[in-house]
């Protein structure tokens, strides 16, 4: 028997990187999904419990700032949606210029999200802790601006369930299909995502309270970084799967 004909391999092989309509693309998106993780570690845990990646939840801790709940910062809040709505602008004015090549427009995103994550890096590590409005009024939003773009930049690369900062329809699909059932690789896909985030969020929640916001960012960046070569690399490799996603 053909190794590729067992569905099993097969859906292992497509998941890992094997899946002619999407390349290298689901393995790189999992590593901007354990991003989230960390930077909204970071976000909620040091910036005054706001998100920078998942804008239900910080219109949802705005109101709660609003209406006065201790411990949530509504000036941290409104700089992080400012920030995302500008980052998302500017993934879009990408996306005009290299939208029609997906691994070009993925080294694009994320080499100017790993700007902003330095910048935001370095403010907190000359920042003094507990830090200052303004320090973390700056550092949400350079973060927002950086997932604003990411968003964005996933969302056209169209990858099945690998929305890199929202997991609500990923779990829906993982419990909506148990009964009709659902194809391995995209399972595999989905738990992947969830797992990412999880774990993104466990490591970023134990690095900010055993070390530090800027180590965390630092790490952050790191990552940022291996995908900003994986799809350098990527962009050597002609195929089908780096025209735009129908």
């Amino acid at each position: 028997m053909n190794v590729d004909s067992h569905p099993a391999r097969s859906g292992i092989r497509q998941f890992a990187g094997g899946d002619p309509r999407h390349g290298p693309l689901p393995p790189l998106l999992l590593v901007l999904t354990v991003v989230t993780g960390l930077v909204d570690a970071v976000s909620i845990l040091q910036l005054g419990r706001v998100f920078v990646a998942n804008m239900t939840g910080n219109v949802v801790f705005t109101g709660f700032a609003i209406a006065g709940a201790p411990g949530f910062s509504l000036s941290a809040s409104l700089f992080a949606l400012f920030g995302f709505l500008v980052g998302a602008m500017i993934g879009g004015s990408l996306i005009g210029r290299l939208g029609n090549d997906r691994a070009l427009l993925l080294a694009g995103g994320a080499g100017l999200e790993l700007v902003l994550v330095i910048a935001a890096c370095v403010i907190t590590a000359v920042g003094s802790t507990p830090f200052t409005d303004t320090v973390r009024n700056v550092t949400a939003a350079l973060l927002a601006i950086g997932m604003g773009i990411q968003n964005a930049v996933a969302r056209r690369l169209a990858v099945p369930d690998l929305t890199t900062t929202v997991l609500t329809m990923t779990l829906t699909g993982i419990a909506a299909d148990v009964r009709s059932g659902t194809n391995l690789t995209v399972l595999l896909r989905r738990l992947a995502a969830v797992a990412a985030m999880l774990g993104g969020g466990v490591l970023g929640a134990e690095l900010v309270l055993h070390t530090s916001a800027a180590v965390t960012l630092g790490i952050t960046a790191g990552l940022i970084l291996i995908v900003v070569g994986g799809a350098g690399l990527a962009m050597r490799r002609p195929g089908a799967w780096r025209k735009p996603a129908t």
